[in-house]
Formats: structure tokens, C-alpha cells, sequence
């Protein structure tokens, strides 16, 4: 297997290389790439590699820059420091990403990946469509822009609530409300599926299909039965706040991050 390797940091490449050989001494390492300069033009007059390990920031710019100037014809596994929740559905449109630092492990599991992908004949290989996937993952790492308040109704007047100063988002199957970190309670009018897409995911957590939860509200947590978890949130709420049992784990990776 011929691979070509674009990374700008000496010591990662050095690294790679070392990890390639020792899961697959059959490797051939045909270049070393830094920038998006030279792999464009090392691309344009060089055969086409069997794999490209391509790092997403390089020293001029993001790699993804690469591929509006040069026909890539190879598949890609992409090495990057971004966090991983930005990149669970590229992961699965593609050959593959890998964090770094990158652990042995994953390396070898994606090159596995890649050799079940293409071994078979040309014919019957997966069309990845890699102009389409760059788009995908260029958006997912731009910053997002999120809900920094909520327009809702008190009596007879409207109320702008900065989202920083409301603790939890819940539903009671009918309604769905949020409390705010001095004890009101509002009545907002979106579904819990369209508040996943406005609050910012390091400061609130989906705990169950009907709770929301910031970080600054969760003042305990217990187990519960079922492998759950249930919350003591500030102020406190008039329902039980249950992380459900698939979401356990990444509720605590949440926490720690």
C-alpha cells in the first residue's frame, strides 16, 4: 500500500510513519507533505497514492483547500485536534478521521476500514464522493452561531431571557418550558428537537428526548435503576431528572470535558 502523508509538524510525521510500518510492514510512505502548496503540486505530477493521511490545519491554511485546486483521487483519512461530537457523521461517510495524538489502535482499526473498502474489484469499490464530504466536514467546524436569548411570554407582557441565565429546558409531554437560574419559569415555544440545534453543546446537554440540562445546574448526581442517572439540578425542578441509559456515556465525557 502506497501512502502519502500531508502533516506540517515534524515530530507527528516522524510518529505516523513509525505506527504504519509497525501495523504493516508492507507500507510504502511515498512522500512527506507540509503544505498545501507542495501537495497540490506534488498531486498534480506524481500516480495517484493508494491513501493520503491528510492533517487539517497545515502551515498555510486548512487542507481543505487542496481539493479546490487539485483533483483528489485517493481516499482520505483525515487527522485532526478538532473535538470528536463535530465529526461522528463524517466518520461514518467516509474512509475515516483520527484524532490526534493518534493512539496505535485507531490507526490500525482505519486502516482496516480502508483495505475492507477498497479490496474489492474496482467495480463493486464505495463511491465516496470527496468534494461533497470536504463541504460536510468544512461546515461542521465553523463556528457555530447559537441562541443567545429567548423571546418568551410573562402575563401579558414579553420577556427577553438571555440563554446564559436559564439553567434547564424540560417538557411535560404537552408543553415545553425552560427555568432560569433565579427560579422563573417560561413557557417556550420550540420542540426539544429544534433546541438541539440552538444551544451550544458545551454548555447544555440533552440529557433524555424531553430535558435539557446546563452545566452550572447539575448540583448532584446518583444512580438510578435501568443504568441511569438521575440529577439534583439548582433550582430545583417538578420532575425527575433522568439521564437515559444510552446517553449515560456521553453525558459523563461531557462533564469532564
Amino acid at each position: 500500500m502506497k501512502i502519502l502523508i500531508i502533516e506540517d509538524e515534524e515530530l507527528a510525521v516522524k510518529k505516523l510513519h513509525k505506527m504504519l510500518i509497525g501495523i504493516d510492514d508492507s507500507i510504502e510512505v511515498i512522500a512527506n507533505l507540509d503544505s498545501i502548496e507542495s501537495s497540490v503540486e506534488w498531486l498534480e505530477n506524481n500516480e495517484t497514492p493508494d491513501l493520503i493521511m491528510m492533517d487539517i490545519e497545515l502551515l498555510d491554511g486548512q487542507s481543505f483547500e487542496i481539493f479546490n485546486r487539485v483533483k483528489v483521487k485517493s481516499p482520505v483519512i483525515f487527522t485532526t485536534s478538532y473535538d470528536e461530537y463535530a465529526l461522528k457523521a463524517f466518520k461514518v461517510n467516509s474512509v475515516d478521521y483520527l484524532l490526534k495524538p493518534i493512539q496505535r489502535e485507531d490507526l490500525a482499526a482505519a486502516l482496516n476500514k480502508y483495505r475492507q473498502m477498497f479490496a474489492a474489484p474496482a467495480a463493486s469499490q464505495p463511491s465516496i464522493n470527496m468534494d461533497m464530504l470536504v463541504k460536510e466536514l468544512q461546515q461542521k467546524l465553523q463556528p457555530r452561531e447559537y441562541r443567545k436569548r429567548f423571546l418568551v411570554k410573562n402575563v401579558q407582557k414579553l420577556v427577553s431571557v438571555e440563554t446564559d441565565d436559564i439553567a434547564y429546558f424540560y417538557s411535560d409531554g404537552r408543553l415545553n418550558f425552560f427555568k432560569t437560574t433565579d427560579n422563573k419559569k417560561y413557557v417556550v415555544d420550540y420542540t426539544m428537537d429544534e433546541l438541539d440545534g440552538m444551544l451550544d453543546p458545551d454548555k447544555y446537554f440533552r440529557i433524555s428526548r424531553s430535558f435539557f440540562v446546563s452545566i452550572d445546574s447539575v448540583d448532584q448526581i446518583n444512580d438510578y435503576f435501568g443504568n441511569r442517572l438521575i440529577l439534583t439540578l439548582k433550582p430545583a425542578v417538578d420532575k425527575e431528572a433522568l439521564v437515559s441509559r444510552e446517553k449515560v456515556t456521553d453525558f459523563k465525557k461531557w462533564l469532564g470535558k
